[in-house]
């Protein structure tokens, strides 16, 4: 039998054990479509003269909870009333939805990770379904400019902070 001496890997080879990844960690375990609502009241009217595309009105909101350990949902909610000539051309609601693995952050930067850092990964399949869901109601691709997740964090602190400064304090 021959000799067996270990063999040396190259200098230039990869190390292919599995390194332990320390600090924040935001992990997307699985995202949905939690509600979709698409209402077109006034069609087909409303679908007859589409010269000019339906000014929209947005709404949206974060939304998130714990569900246990480091998991938790995040939920994009969007209202959006298309109109043309004051009425309504079509309203679409949807409610998007992520489960997310949050650890390694600090108290108050993992509440930015939630409300900041997870939309931000929503966001784009978000936009998607919204203009699907329109362009399949008859009407003319609808494309959602970026949300500033930051700023609307900050106008939820804002609002918070107002809420809680109005309530009597406790006898």
């Amino acid at each position: 039998m021959a000799d067996e001496t270990p063999e040396t890997p190259p200098e230039n080879a990869q190390e292919t054990t599995p390194k332990t990844v320390k600090g924040p960690q935001i992990s997307n375990l699985t995202q949905y479509v939690k509600d979709l609502s698409f209402e077109s009241p006034n069609s087909p009217a409303s679908l007859l003269d589409l010269k000019e595309a339906p000014n929209g009105e947005l709404s949206v909101q974060v939304k998130s909870r714990k569900l246990s350990g480091d998991q938790y949902e995040v939920v994009l909610q969007f209202q959006i009333d298309g109109s043309r000539g004051g009425e309504t051309a079509f309203l679409v609601e949807l409610e998007y939805a992520g489960l997310f693995t949050v650890s390694g952050f600090s108290d108050e930067d993992h509440q930015k990770a939630l409300m900041i850092e997870c939309p931000r990964l929503l966001f784009p399949y978000a936009r998607r379904i919204i203009s699907d869901t329109v362009r399949d109601g008859g009407f003319p691709q609808l494309m959602l400019g970026a949300i500033d997740f930051v700023q609307l964090y900050k106008t939820f602190l804002q609002k918070n902070q107002a809420e809680a400064n109005a309530r009597p304090a406790d006898a």
